[in-house]
């Protein structure tokens, strides 16, 4: 119902408020102490620790939300699926945390061309392991659609993420906001967790290790697709940060990053609600006629909003580079419209892609993820070439109507199929 979907977006926007206002901070002090190139490092920190955080928790955390939603009723199934995810993701944690010590020399000069960052991976490697666990109970308490509780757990985690930044900050500057990003992360586990244990699906024989072949099955079909998604979306972030400094400077990158962190930022409030109602929801719908209603109304409310939002942004564009930034990146308005444009596409995309993942479809969900990542690069150096750095903005809302486009087929076809 409507209603449903405004309640869920109310909750998780004050959740995303808080992660956004602590994200912000962060940038805010990179900004001070650093620059536009320190807000660019910074940018590449943060994609490297997305990427390893999603791979190390295995990428269940979608088939967690989709099966409990399905399985919720049944407490025998529920702790199989739970025991499962938690081996899953311990197996893939301590396997990733492996890897990259024996690689974070090599990481950090890839990543930040120095290898004086090569303490911060190592750190990092480890504390993936507390991120992914932690993960695996947002996963959960999603999974059983406990909004509030889940807003609860955003809300303390965002404090952590602004106390400890500016503690670190103003001891060791840059070095120590980065290290801040990364334990403020793993901390999180200690306050998911205990939220968790209060709620009244909790059981520890939900916590243990278990190896059940067809939920391993289940959760290695959301593996694939999540993992996919999660190795491309940072590796062509990382990709284009790297091509744009080349043709250009890191200065540059850092207004191309600022710009996209404030996109991402306003989206990330409904992108929230689309993950917390939509993923259980669709999966929880079979019939044709129901899952075009549900879509429609998600349409409805999320599509304006982004309109409206992307529209404010774009009149206070000077005001909101000037607070969340300094004076140092005004070289970075005009490349506002291009990228506001792009993002109300975009969510009209993740609502028809999300059906996606939704009904399990693999090999149409990793194949799109492949091919739109690439033709956005492609895009980026060949707009680049021709209209400068904005072109990196154009070649944005370019690759998400094709994206658009692509996924309108999708849903069109699977609604096809269905019984009314």
């Amino acid at each position: 119902m409507l209603l449903n979907i405004l309640r869920t977006s109310v909750l998780t926007a004050v959740a995303t408020a808080a992660r956004l206002l602590s994200g912000f901070i962060v940038m805010k002090l990179v900004a001070i102490l650093a620059g536009p190139e320190g807000v660019a490092q910074l940018g590449q920190f943060m994609s490297l620790a997305a990427l390893l955080v999603v791979f190390a928790g295995g990428g269940v955390g979608p088939g967690v939300v989709k099966y409990l939603a399905e399985f919720k009723d049944d407490d025998a199934k529920t702790a199989e699926l739970l025991r499962s995810a938690f081996s899953f993701t311990l197996i893939a944690s301590v396997g990733m945390c492996v890897l990259v010590l024996l690689f974070s020399e090599l990481i950090s000069v890839w990543l930040l061309e120095s290898n004086k960052y090569q303490w911060l991976i190592v750190v990092l490697a480890v504390a993936q392991i507390f991120v992914a666990l932690h993960n695996l109970v947002i996963a959960t308490v999603n999974g059983m659609m406990d909004v509030k509780r889940l807003a609860f757990i955003h809300v303390c985690g965002a404090f952590i993420g602004v106390l400890l930044p500016i503690l670190l900050g103003y001891f060791y500057r840059l070095q120590g906001v980065l290290l801040a990003f990364v334990l403020a992360q793993a901390a999180l586990l200690l306050i998911s967790f205990a939220a968790y244990k209060r709620s009244s699906y909790f059981s520890w024989t939900n916590i243990g290790w278990y190896f059940e072949r067809e939920n391993f099955l289940r959760l290695s079909r959301f593996s694939l697709m999540t993992l996919t998604s999660a190795l491309m979306a940072p590796l062509i972030q990382i990709a284009v940060r790297n091509h744009l400094a080349t043709k250009f400077s890191w200065e540059e990158v850092g207004y191309w990053q600022a710009v996209s962190k404030v996109s991402e930022a306003y989206l990330l409030f409904i992108a929230m609600a689309i993950s917390v109602y939509y993923l259980p929801k669709l999966s929880s719908l079979l019939g044709r006629r129901a899952l075009i209603d549900e879509m429609q109304r998600g349409a409805m409310v999320l599509i304006p909003l982004a309109s409206i939002a992307a529209l404010l942004i774009y009149f206070f564009r000077d005001l909101v580079t000037s607070i969340l930034f300094t004076d140092d990146f005004v070289g970075a308005l005009y490349l506002f419209a291009p990228q506001l444009i792009g993002d109300v596409v975009k969510v009209a995309a993740l609502l028809l892609s999300y059906l996606m993942l939704a009904k399990a479809m693999v090999r149409t969900f990793f194949c799109s993820e492949i091919i739109f990542g690439v033709t956005y690069l492609i895009l980026v150096v060949v707009f680049t070439q021709i209209f400068g750095l904005i072109g990196a903005m154009y070649a944005f809302i370019f690759n998400y109507v094709l994206y658009l486009t692509f996924c309108a087929v999708v849903v069109v076809k699977h609604i096809n199929s269905l019984s009314s």
